[in-house]
């Protein structure tokens, strides 16, 4: 699937990615419907220079944002996607995020509290064929680099719900992970924001570093 990114990439003159190229930057979504998309400033900043440093990328720190209906998302294989609000895509929109995944992209949605139920809205217009499923702990997401053997780590309170990772798959392949009532993202910012403790900060970043690892690393 890496391949057909590659040279669906190649016809819209962008360029293959690779972890070791660094000009490649992981890129925030900008999205619709008045949700705080822009959340988290420091969050992908700091989760690139922790997989440079433990998972030896060369990835360009400051990271892109783009938007759903462009082009440019093609230019990138991991889309970060986060917010407390609304989410709305147009049918624009829902196709180019539905190529891009096809063609060997990756999304991840991180709920930072409240777009649980616009962002299951919002995929369903992606994929109207496919469900969110919890992911198990046996699967190889949580055993990248760091092992998570009880999934998901919980890094704030939110509704005092466990932590779960949902995804979405397309012939065997994740496209699409979740993470729900976990906020990875505050985790990832700078510790001043949001004062969580250094132990909850590296689970979040380690889990972090673990979905940038299974992304470059899929065939």
């Amino acid at each position: 699937m890496k391949y057909l990114f590659i040279f669906v990439a190649s016809l819209l003159g962008l360029s293959p990615f690779t972890a070791d190229d660094p000009s490649m930057k992981l890129a925030l979504l900008k999205y619709s419907g008045g949700g705080d998309w822009y959340a988290n400033p420091t969050s992908l900043p700091n989760l690139t220079k922790f997989c440079n440093k433990e998972l030896g990328t060369n990835l360009d720190p400051d990271y892109a944002t783009v938007e759903v209906g462009s082009v440019e998302i093609f230019n990138h294989p991991f889309l970060h996607m986060t917010g407390h609000g609304n989410v709305v895509f147009s049918d624009a929109e829902a196709e180019n995020m539905r190529n891009y995944l096809l063609a060997g992209g990756f999304l991840h949605i991180d709920d930072n509290f409240g777009m649980d139920k616009f962002v299951r809205i919002a995929m369903k217009k992606v994929f109207p064929e496919l469900e969110f499923s919890e992911l198990p702990f046996s699967h190889d997401i949580y055993k990248q680099k760091f092992t998570f053997k009880d999934g998901l780590p919980k890094i704030h309170k939110h509704d005092d719900k466990p932590a779960q990772g949902f995804g979405l798959s397309w012939e065997g392949r994740l496209i699409c992970f979740y993470s729900y009532e976990s906020d990875l993202g505050d985790g990832w910012e700078d510790q001043a924001v949001h004062k969580d403790p250094e132990s909850l900060r590296q689970q979040a970043l380690r889990m972090g570093a673990n979905l940038v690892q299974y992304v470059f690393q899929q065939d």
